[in-house]
């Protein structure tokens, strides 16, 4: 019997998505021929890989048992490719997530020199503040600031953003400003949470070599990074950022103030993080190693 390597491939995906029609998203194909070539691996094994309903696809007994095996063949297949094409350009789809300000002003003004420099490429780019789970969603890299969180992740570190605890001049001047960590019981932070009213509110200082969270009261709560800097400029709390971009423009141009420095956190760590466990396919490789590159001198910066 000769299985059709490529089927495998759409099998693994649809699989790890959940969906047909998310798959098809992912590979750059209807839905339709989706399930067609679905349909046609099923015929030729002799089984059923998949239940199909209306709001889910689960796998069967036996597709559970296809699953790592059509993944290590269809790596390998990608790793033979990859062995005879290394002197072309890439070809095909990457996906990526992004957080937004790293998208907008770091990532998206110098990808025309990455797709002029490949043409067959095609990125498709995500960008949130909020954590994707990239398997499910069928990223191929995301980057993270912060701990990976995902131990199916991985990937490299890139660097570390160094943190700031910031004020408005118009809160300041109506609160005033705190010297030390019992002068928070008195103001007011913007929260930040992915998921709204998931959490409560608090500020996050080091002692003793590790960090406590200090409650404090809110006024509003975002799930955004631009929402939180404009939060913070509006006069609306307390921040701690990220030093990167335009929290660095805003403290130089005077629109934010840094408190208590003695009680900034560690910097943020920078990650590169993929799915696909040891082999990475290569258009993914090549589009990591430029991601790295561009963002080299913004985060290296902030470690000096």
């Amino acid at each position: 019997m000769s299985i059709d390597l490529e089927s495998l491939k759409i099998f693994v995906k649809v699989a790890e998505l959940g969906s047909f029609t998310r798959a098809g998203e992912h590979l750059g194909m209807p839905k339709a021929r989706v399930s067609l070539r679905i349909s046609a691996l099923e015929a030729e094994l002799g089984t059923r890989l998949l239940q199909r309903s209306t709001r889910v696809v689960r796998l069967t007994p036996d597709g559970e048992e296809l699953l790592p095996r059509a993944r290590r063949l269809a790596l390998e297949a990608d790793e033979v490719g990859a062995m005879f094409q290394a002197a072309r350009a890439l070809r095909g789809r990457v996906r990526i997530d992004l957080p937004v300000r790293f998208a907008c002003d770091v990532i998206i003004p110098r990808l025309p020199e990455l797709l002029a420099r490949h043409p067959g490429l095609e990125v498709l780019l995500s960008t949130t503040d909020r954590r994707v789970e990239p398997l499910r969603e069928g990223f191929d890299c995301v980057l993270r600031i912060g701990a990976p969180g995902d131990p199916g992740l991985v990937g490299r570190r890139l660097g570390a953003l160094g943190m700031a605890n910031c004020a408005s001049p118009s809160y300041l001047r109506e609160h005033g400003t705190p010297r030390r960590l019992e002068d928070l019981d008195r103001h007011l932070v913007v929260h930040y949470a992915s998921t709204l009213g998931a959490d409560a509110p608090s500020f996050e200082y080091p002692h003793e070599g590790a960090y406590r969270e200090r409650p404090m009261r809110s006024v509003v709560t975002v799930n955004s990074a631009d929402a939180y800097l404009a939060a913070c400029v509006a006069g609306l709390g307390i921040i701690q950022a990220p030093r990167a971009g335009r929290i660095g423009s805003s403290l130089a141009a005077g629109a934010l103030v840094e408190v208590l420095p003695a009680l900034t956190c560690a910097p943020m760590p920078v990650s590169l993080l993929h799915t696909h466990g040891r082999s990475v396919p290569r258009r993914v490789r090549a589009v990591m190693s430029w991601i790295a590159e561009v963002l080299s001198p913004h985060v290296d910066a902030l470690d000096r």
